[in-house]
């Protein structure tokens, strides 16, 4: 089974910048697509971005021109690069498989706070 370690949440200030990482167990490459997850208390995970084939990005609206998603297949590692950051933004960040209805084991994401 694939298992996926995010890193990378922490503190920051609106306006501010992280880089979310999420290392895989299994040859990146493998895996056609894989997004990013956001969940926040009292609401559904929702993907705020995929990858697929490695060069086909996809953003929801709300971090379009802020968020890029990126990998490195020899690190076997899936990236988040989050700029301009705000509050709404906050949340536990996990990454997954993507566009296939089914998914490995959720990892323990990682958080992500931005104060105002």
């Amino acid at each position: 089974q694939v298992q996926l370690v995010e890193s990378g949440g922490g503190l920051v200030q609106a306006g501010g910048s992280l880089r979310l990482s999420c290392q895989v167990s299994r040859t990146i490459s493998s895996i056609y697509a894989m997004g990013w997850y956001r969940q926040v208390p009292e609401k559904e995970r929702e993907v705020v971005a995929s990858l697929a084939g490695g060069s086909k990005e996809w953003y929801a609206d709300s971090v379009k021109g802020r968020f890029t998603i990126s990998r490195d297949i020899p690190k076997n590692t899936l990236y988040l690069q989050m700029n301009n950051l705000k509050p709404e933004d906050a949340g536990v960040y996990y990454c997954n498989r993507f566009g296939t209805g089914t998914y490995f084991n959720w990892g323990q994401g990682t958080q992500v706070t931005v104060s105002s």
